[in-house]
Formats: structure tokens, sequence, C-alpha cells
């Protein structure tokens, strides 16, 4: 009971710091208070929002360099930018991603929140697959309260073809937080698992719910294509791949392919599976 109590009041107080943040004269703004701000971009979760985050964090570094949660949660929103082709971050900006959020690690290795965002960056910039792993493992050992470990947690899983050790994960996370402002990182880790498990049923149902909050978010609108199809439910696959195009123009089957080498080859190939019956394009036309 105790943890639900304070996985329940932990996303409340973010969000409530976040919104008084937002509020505030941009001229007046602190280094929390501009770190703050940072996670509304997430929210958004648009090619624009995204970089207009990074920013933020940068003006944060700026600030206060030894700031470890903006260090390490700059290399989260790279890694969003390269997973969604939103931005291709050069070979520099990479390594720096990378080695700010090594820096954070050290700078403040009992943060549960710091160590999550510097595991996705160590994931899907570096490929450090157990480290990354490992460090999930160390948040939730710190804070068996924290939500978004549990959720990382279960993504962790799920990208390793766990699901079901993936959905107990998340389902833990959801428990701790039902109302988290990052709820549609939960519904998709969730889509993302039943998928895995060939619950084409449940991971269709999952992504559309995370879709209701983060209407551009990718890996969920490739899961609800991709279990549509394998479902072969005509109708809905149509509309789902026009939502898709219309979202992201000039998605490819082997681009998103080149996207996914921290994933599981067995669930690659599942979902690759599904975009084809579905009708995505398998290359750039010309």
């Amino acid at each position: 009971m105790a943890s639900s109590v304070a996985g329940a009041i932990e996303p409340k107080l973010r969000q409530t710091e976040i919104d008084r943040a937002n509020r505030k004269p941009t001229e007046s703004l602190d280094a929390y208070d501009l770190y703050l701000q940072a996670p509304a971009g997430l929210h958004r979760f648009t090619a624009e929002s995204i970089a207009d985050a990074i920013v933020l964090l940068k003006r944060t570094l700026a600030i206060d360099p030894s700031y470890a949660p903006a260090a390490a949660m700059i290399g989260y929103c790279r890694a969003i930018q390269v997973t969604h082709g939103w931005m291709a971050p050069s070979a520099d900006e990479i390594a720096d991603s990378v080695r700010l959020a090594r820096l954070a690690l050290e700078t403040l290795r009992n943060d549960p929140d710091t160590i999550i965002w510097a595991s996705w960056t160590l994931l899907r910039l570096a490929g450090e697959t157990a480290l990354a792993a490992t460090l999930v493992d160390r948040a939730v050992a710190l804070n068996p309260s924290a939500a978004i470990a549990w959720v990382s947690k279960g993504w962790f899983h799920a990208l390793r073809n766990q699901p079901e050790a993936a959905i107990e994960a998340l389902e833990r996370g959801l428990r701790l937080s039902p109302f988290d402002p990052l709820g549609y990182f939960t519904s998709a880790g969730l889509a993302w698992a039943h998928l895995a498990a060939h619950r084409f049923e449940e991971a269709s149902e999952w992504a559309d719910r995370a879709l209701q909050d983060a209407p551009r978010y990718l890996q969920p609108m490739l899961i609800k294509l991709a279990a549509d199809a394998h479902l072969a439910r005509l109708a809905e696959t149509r509309t789902d791949l026009a939502r898709l195009v219309a979202a992201h123009p000039g998605l490819t089957i082997a681009g998103w392919r080149a996207r996914t080498r921290w994933f599981a080859p067995e669930l690659v190939d599942l979902i690759v599976g599904g975009l084809r019956l579905a009708g995505l394009s398998e290359f750039e036309a010309g």
C-alpha cells in the first residue's frame, strides 16, 4: 500500500512542478525550472517539441553544468529523434549525448530518474544493452515505488522478447502510477509485450491507448498497424496505414528496421511481417 501511495503522489507532484514552471516568465527561470519544462516537450511528442526540450535542457546545463538529470535527459531526447526519424544527430552530437549520460551517472549515482534517462541514452545511442539493463535494475532497487523505473524495466524485457516478464513489470508500473503523465509510454510498452506474445488483439488495444495521449508516437503506430494486419482487419489496417504515412511521411520498412539494433531479431521479424501484410513500402521510391 505504501508503494502505491508513493507511486501515485510522485508523478502528481512532478506534474504540479512542471505546470508551475511553465507559468513563470522565461527570463526568471532557474536551472531547475528550465529542466521541469522539458518533459512537456516529451508529452507533446512532436519533432518540434522534442527539439524545444533539448534547447531547454542545454540552457539548464548552461546555468548549472553539473545538473545531472538534464544531462541525462538530453540523450533520451536525441534517442527519440533518431528512432522517429525526426532528425539525424551528427556523430559529435551523439557522442556528446553519451558523454553527458555517463557524466550524469557519475554525478548523481542514486537518482532513479537520472539513471533511467541515462540508460535509454546508452541503449539507443551507444548500443550498450547489458549496461542499460543493469542501470534499470539499479533504479528499481533504489526506489521500488518509482513507476518509470518499472515501466522501463518492462520495456527492456519486451525489446528482448520476454513478454511475460515485460507485462509483469509494466503492470506494476501502471498500478503504482495509473495517471502518470508518461502513461503513453506504459501503454506502448504493454502493446509491444502483447505483440511479442502474439496476442494481437491486446496489442492493438494497448497501442490505441498510447496513441490517445501521444498521437504521433511511432512505436504504437507500428504495433497497431502490424497487429491489425496479423488479425486480417482490413478496414482498420487501411486506416492505421494512412495515419502512419501522414504522421511519418517517407517511413519505410527498411528505414525502420535500420533503427532496431537493440530489438530481439525475432520481434523485428514479427513486426516487419505485419507491416508487409499492411502494405507499408519496403524501400523509398526511386
